[in-house]
């Protein structure tokens, strides 16, 4: 495809991204930055940052002290200018990660990284987590940045830094934590004491520096669901938000232990054949997709957690199979071939009808409704998704160790491909006589 041709591509895809965005986005006027925003100045200006609730709203600040001293330079910003340094920092990390999944498919495919990367921007422009990350001024990319970063950089290098970007998000939002767990089952010791050192390290400078609202968070706001907003509200897609959502059901704790201590269970189980294989990206993967199913609040922006899987189920699908092998019949190489099609298929199946669904806000049809199975299916699709990708998500295996070339036959007629005998064929070892 020429030069000409792919710009012509993304810019119309870019158009209509962002005619999408600009019909159907909601616009949230910054919320959740506004609040980051205000708490900031308040605590800046001798209030303590945890009594601060955004003007005619419940909505305070409820994340670590250590998130509180990070945005400190939001205390000498204009409001405006907040704004734009939000977006630019979700936009470059955006864009270095996806360069970073989508490398491989550009690669395997034999196409221009740019290109890939283009229109893979334009889509996430109008999938619904990343459109609320921008638009509430969310700090989900960013995390899940330091995350990937982590593990897709530093692990593969074997760096001694490995574990400090899991520890920083850790120390910034609570539920990056899972991945220090992902990593203590991955058997990365070392790795895990760093991630665990630096939330540590943080959160006790935090402390020194903030011992009021040290105290406070850890004691009070922590503890203070109504904080963050009602469980049952339709953007939590977690697994507690389903079960509020279903209304007063006996047992309902008992039961979203159950449902949590199942999904971890296969969430270890994909992890540990992840490793095996060196799977960097589906551990990321699953991890992301676990960390919002068992976290109690799990707004629709949080679901950006979702992005490696998709983009797996996408390499995956357009992967080209190699074979087939003098091991294997003609019969055989067709149906492997018939196999590894439809497989493929259903791959991109799930990865178009998962980005779609989480492109239509169509869990916001059953919005304020409680109870009956439309709400439990419908209410939950984004829940339903995250099981299916955690459940379906393909591990990458490690290549095959490629075969020694056949010497060639002298008599062209004695053999067809199909007909080889590969013992046969071998060299064989010369046997040198041992004298008594």
């Amino acid at each position: 495809m020429s030069r000409a041709r792919q710009i012509t591509i993304v810019a119309a895809a870019a158009v209509a991204a962002l005619v999408f965005v600009a019909l159907f986005a909601q616009r949230h006027g910054f919320f959740d930055l506004n609040v980051y925003y205000g708490a900031v100045r308040y605590w800046v200006s001798g209030g303590e940052i945890y009594d601060f609730f955004r003007p005619r709203s419940t909505y305070g600040f409820t994340y670590p002290p250590f998130a509180a001293l990070a945005m400190l330079p939001m205390a000498v910003l204009a409001w405006p200018v907040a704004i734009v340094l939000s977006c630019a920092a979700t936009a470059l990390v955006t864009w270095w990660l996806l360069r970073r999944l989508l490398t491989p498919l550009a690669r395997q495919r034999g196409w221009d990284r740019w290109f890939v990367v283009a229109l893979a921007l334009c889509l996430v422009t109008v999938y619904e987590p990343m459109r609320e990350t921008f638009l509430f001024g969310q700090v989900n990319m960013l995390l899940l940045g330091l995350v990937a970063f982590d593990l897709l950089v530093l692990a593969p290098r074997g760096s001694r830094w490995t574990g400090v970007g899991i520890g920083l998000a850790t120390a910034i939002k609570l539920t990056p934590g899972i991945f220090i767990v992902y990593l203590l089952i991955t058997r990365r010791w070392r790795a895990a004491a760093t991630a665990a050192g630096t939330a540590a390290g943080a959160t006790l400078l935090a402390a020194a520096v903030a011992p009021d609202a040290t105290r406070e968070f850890w004691t009070s706001a922590l503890w203070d669901t109504d904080r963050v907003g009602v469980l049952s509200f339709i953007s939590n897609q977690s697994l507690q938000g389903m079960i509020a959502r279903i209304g007063d059901v006996p047992g309902g704790k008992a039961v979203w232990a159950v449902l949590v201590l199942g999904v971890l269970a296969l969430w270890f189980v994909r992890c540990r054949r992840a490793a095996a294989q060196g799977d960097e990206v589906a551990g990321l993967a699953y991890t992301g997709i676990v960390g919002v199913l068992i976290s109690p609040v799990t707004w629709v922006h949080h679901l950006v957690w979702l992005i490696p899987a998709l983009v797996l189920l996408l390499q995956h699908g357009l992967e080209v199979r190699k074979g087939p092998f003098l091991s294997q019949s003609v019969e055989e190489g067709a149906l492997l071939n018939r196999r590894s099609r439809r497989r493929r298929w259903a791959l991109l199946g799930l990865a178009a009808g998962s980005y779609v669904i989480l492109t239509s806000r169509v869990v916001w049809l059953w919005e304020d409704r409680v109870g009956g199975w439309a709400v439990f299916f419908g209410a939950n699709a984004y829940v339903w998704i995250c099981l299916a990708l955690l459940l379906l998500t393909p591990i990458t295996q490690r290549p095959a160790p490629e075969l020694p070339e056949l010497p060639e036959f002298p008599d062209e007629g004695a053999a067809q491909l199909g007909d080889v005998d590969v013992a046969a064929a071998r060299p064989k070892r010369r046997v040198r006589a041992v004298r008594a």
